[in-house]
C-alpha cells in the first residue's frame, strides 16, 4: 500500500468495517470491539489480525488475517466456548452462502481501501465508531507489557492513530496495543 508504515494498523480497523459492513448486507447486527474483534450479542464471531513487512518509510505487504465464523452450529463449537462465541447462521438463523458473504467483506474492504489511497484514513473513523460496542463502555486495559500495567477507565473515543482513548482515574491514557475488556456498569 501506499502509505507509511505507521498507517499499517489503522488496517484492522479498516477491516472490521467492511465485515460489519457485509454483516449489515445480510440482515445482521454486529459490533465491532476495540481493535480487532467483531461481536454479536456479546459473543465473538469475528477475530482480525494485521502484520506488515516495512522499512522505516515503505511498506512491502499488509496481510490482513480474518476469521469469521460463518456456518458453525453452536454445539460444534467445544463447550466452553459455546457462551462467548457464535456465528453467522446462528444470527441470522439459516446457513450463509460462504461465498457470497466473502465476496461482500472484499468489496466493502476494496472500497474502504480506495477511499483511503485517495483522502487517508479520516472517512474510516466514523463508520469504526458507527459500529463500536466499545465506546462508552468502562473497559480494562492490560497493556502489551502484561499485567501489572493494567488499568480501568471509559472508553471514549480513537484518535488519528486509531488509538483507543480511555478515560482512567488519573487522565486520559491513550491506547495502542493491548488486551482491553468490556466491563459491565456497577451501579
Amino acid at each position: 500500500p501506499d502509505f507509511l508504515p505507521q498507517e499499517a494498523p489503522k488496517c484492522t480497523l479498516l477491516s472490521a468495517v467492511a465485515v460489519a459492513q457485509a454483516a449489515e448486507d445480510f440482515g445482521m447486527k454486529v459490533g465491532i470491539k476495540w481493535p480487532n474483534d467483531v461481536l454479536a450479542d456479546g459473543r465473538k464471531l469475528v477475530g482480525i489480525l494485521t502484520e506488515m513487512s516495512a522499512e522505516m518509510e515503505r511498506i512491502h505487504y499488509v496481510i490482513i488475517g480474518t476469521g469469521i465464523n460463518v456456518n458453525i452450529a453452536e454445539e460444534d463449537f467445544p463447550e466452553d466456548l459455546r457462551d462467548k462465541a457464535t456465528s453467522l447462521s446462528q444470527l441470522k438463523g439459516e446457513e450463509i452462502p460462504r461465498a457470497a458473504f466473502f465476496r461482500a467483506v472484499l468489496e466493502h474492504m476494496d472500497a474502504l481501501y480506495d477511499s483511503i489511497l485517495r483522502e487517508g484514513f479520516a472517512e474510516v473513523f466514523p463508520m469504526w465508531r458507527r459500529y463500536s460496542i466499545t465506546l462508552g463502555q468502562m473497559v480494562r486495559v492490560i497493556d502489551a507489557r502484561g499485567g501489572e500495567n493494567a488499568f480501568t477507565g471509559r472508553a471514549v473515543d480513537i484518535d488519528e492513530d486509531g488509538a483507543l482513548l480511555v478515560d482512567t482515574a488519573a487522565g486520559r491514557r491513550r491506547v495502542l496495543a493491548g488486551d482491553v475488556s468490556i466491563r459491565p456498569q456497577q451501579d
